[in-house]
């Protein structure tokens, strides 16, 4: 199986917010972003596959500022790092009026991904991502730690079993 780069399944999802995806204050209902991350995020991670793949997990989705009716956003989705056949994919959102004025990140998470064979819906293995850029191995070298807290606090390793965070929850 073939390394991949992190360029190589990047995906870039742009968005006009009408008014059926507003709430009644005229901001975009949080519910609709988080179905575009998670499609972009997806669309991300099956590129790296070359597989189906289903959402595992989602990171806490952080609301920045919000994104009202007429603004454009720009959803970016980065592979971060592949494991055995799990994937987690950075996901930013950045916001614009539709002229391109006043530009700012809004949002950002972190979503993992199962890689899957078709036929019988069974995890199966993923290529390896190989980081060039300094953030994209920023973003790599942490995947493990943040991996580890997903595993904790989902209930399916104790904190005496992570090697990354052991000394973090040692102290509660």
């Amino acid at each position: 199986m073939k390394e991949k780069t992190v360029s190589e399944s990047k995906t870039i999802m742009t968005e006009m917010i009408m008014p059926n995806d507003t709430n009644p204050l005229g901001n975009l209902m949080g519910g609709n972003l988080m179905r575009w991350m998670d499609i972009a995020a997806g669309v991300c991670a099956a590129k790296h596959a070359e597989a189906h793949v289903v959402t595992a997990s989602v990171d806490h989705v952080s609301f920045q500022s919000a994104i009202r009716l007429g603004n454009v956003i720009t959803i970016t989705a980065v592979m971060t790092k592949a494991f055995s056949s799990s994937m987690e994919v950075y996901v930013e959102v950045t916001v614009a009026e539709i002229t391109g004025a006043n530009p700012r990140k809004s949002n950002h998470a972190y979503f993992t991904f199962v890689a899957v064979d078709q036929e019988n819906q069974k995890p199966i293995k993923v290529p390896q991502l190989r980081a060039v850029s300094s953030e994209e191995l920023d973003r790599q070298e942490g995947a493990n730690r943040r991996r580890e807290i997903r595993l904790i606090l989902s209930g399916r390793i104790q904190p005496s079993e992570a090697k990354e965070v052991k000394d973090f929850f040692s102290k509660f």
